[in-house]
């Protein structure tokens, strides 16, 4: 098993910075992939970006060039970094842990940023 505690998020301004943070703890094996998804009210949940333990990272196109994600392997942490924000990336984020097939949640974490 395998346990994330999700920090920051708030609300903001539109053209403000938010920061994210996860911390995972338990059963970790050392090749996994942590990242965050978010899901504004009445849509589905929706990929936001990821990185793997040797450092890959995916982005969603609609956050690429605004939001940067990184990690620290040693502390099983993951930040995202949260720039130029607009009022369409208001949702319910959740940090979200890969390995050896399965996949664990946070309990999300809210941001908001207004126009």
């Amino acid at each position: 098993q395998v346990q994330l505690v999700e920090s920051g998020g708030g609300s903001v301004q539109a053209g403000g910075s938010l920061r994210l943070s996860c911390a995972a703890s338990g059963h970790i094996f050392n090749v996994n992939a942590m990242g965050w998804y978010r899901q504004a009210p009445g849509k589905e949940r929706e990929f936001v970006a990821t990185m793997t333990t040797g450092g890959s990272t995916n982005y969603a196109d609609s956050v690429k060039g605004r939001f940067g994600i990184s990690r620290d392997n040693a502390k099983n942490t993951v930040t995202l970094q949260m720039n130029s924000l607009k009022p369409e990336d208001t949702a319910i984020y959740y940090c979200n842990f890969f390995q050896v097939g399965y996949t664990y949640w946070g309990q999300g974490t809210q941001v908001t940023v207004s126009s």
